[in-house]
């Protein structure tokens, strides 16, 4: 199994070096980013696929001169070294090729909103909203805001592989404190819901302009008072769907709009993903968090000072540092539970 997997990487990564050095494909300026994108994602599987062959080398040539020449102490430690690198090669290449999610390169937007718990769940979504900024920050991504208020709160992430990284938030985040208007200490449970939508592009979703419905009114602050003295405020309702957008942040009309169609892009793109995904039961079983939003997927136990991944049954201490961003052992962990799910499922890179 491994080395017929060895012997596809390696063909596969002959094929794409001489792609990268064909004049044709240098030429053409999209597809040489297509073969340089595609040339770098393989290019760790083809080092795992070079160790082994030096490894099972190794092995051969141990064995040949143990039985040729009798026992030797230094051959026998170089047999076992290369026999026990190899047993861990087995799988590190085999995750190493797991078919990669479409999505994985694209910039995100993501919806935060108040769930179950009143004023509490409105506190919360604008905590779970400083944590996921500040993990973008962290992790080099750039945060551009796109809309805020009474516990909603809508951004986008932009940088190569966000959604490889936050798709993992997506779910319900549940709370348990002691909110501070408690006068008898009690611990309170409230909700938020977090959509990490994949950023479409106009070529990943068409939208017939006839299906759009586009009313414009005055922005409103708190209270329901008017901020704005022009119509700037945007709802676009997509009718076949009966998706709903509305944008106020900006002063321009043309800014609201630009940024509601983003977000109906991608929540259209969603749509069609679990579309696809329920056509395919053990595809859906084989993802780990990517927007089931009713499903509950961590808590932050403030009493206790822990929060927990139900997912991947991940408990961590120190729960200030996590709201501060500190994310990512909880994103290693379920990056791997999903290889290892998509590994069983036998979901490999041209399987």
């Amino acid at each position: 199994m491994v080395e017929k997997l060895v012997e596809q990487i390696e063909s596969r990564f002959a094929e794409l070096s001489e792609q990268m050095a064909d004049p044709e494909v240098i030429g053409d300026q999209r597809r040489y980013a297509e073969v340089g994108r595609a040339y770098s994602a393989l290019e760790p599987a083809h080092e795992l696929a070079q160790e082994w062959r030096k490894r099972t080398d190794d092995a051969a040539g141990a064995r040949e001169l143990l039985r040729e020449d009798g026992d030797d102490p230094e051959l026998r430690e170089l047999l076992a070294s290369s026999e026990k690198r190899l047993e861990k090669l087995d799988e590190e290449i085999r995750l190493a090729m797991v078919e990669p999610d479409p999505n994985d390169e694209k910039n995100v937007i993501v919806e935060i909103r108040a769930g179950t718990g009143g004023e509490e769940a409105g506190l919360f979504a604008a905590d779970l909203y400083r944590m996921l900024t500040r993990y973008a920050e962290r992790r080099g991504f750039k945060v551009e805001p796109l809309s805020a208020g009474d516990g909603h709160y809508t951004f986008a992430i932009k940088g190569q592989g966000a959604y490889s990284v936050f798709k993992y938030e997506g779910g319900t985040h549940r709370v348990q404190r002691v909110p501070e208007t408690e006068s008898q200490g009690r611990i309170h449970t409230s909700t938020a819901t977090v959509a990490v939508l994949p950023e479409a592009e106009e070529v990943d979703v068409q939208i017939d302009p006839n299906d759009l419905q586009v009313d414009v009114y005055r922005s409103s602050g708190p209270g329901g008072q008017s901020v704005n003295t022009t119509d700037s405020a945007v709802r676009i309702t997509h009718k076949p769907t009966g998706l709903v957008v509305s944008m106020q942040d900006e002063k321009s009309q043309l800014q609201n709009r630009d940024k509601a169609m983003r977000v109906l892009r991608a929540r259209l793109l969603e749509r069609e993903i679990e579309a696809q995904q329920a056509e395919v039961a053990a595809e859906r079983v084989a993802q780990v968090g990517t927007g089931e939003r009713a499903y509950k997927i961590r808590t932050y136990n403030f009493p206790q000072d822990r929060v927990t991944d139900h997912r991947v049954k991940l408990t961590k201490n120190d729960l200030a540092r996590i709201l501060d961003g500190d994310l990512e052992g909880f994103t290693a962990a379920l990056e791997a539970e999903e290889k290892r799910r998509k590994l069983e499922a036998g979901s490999l890179v041209g399987s």
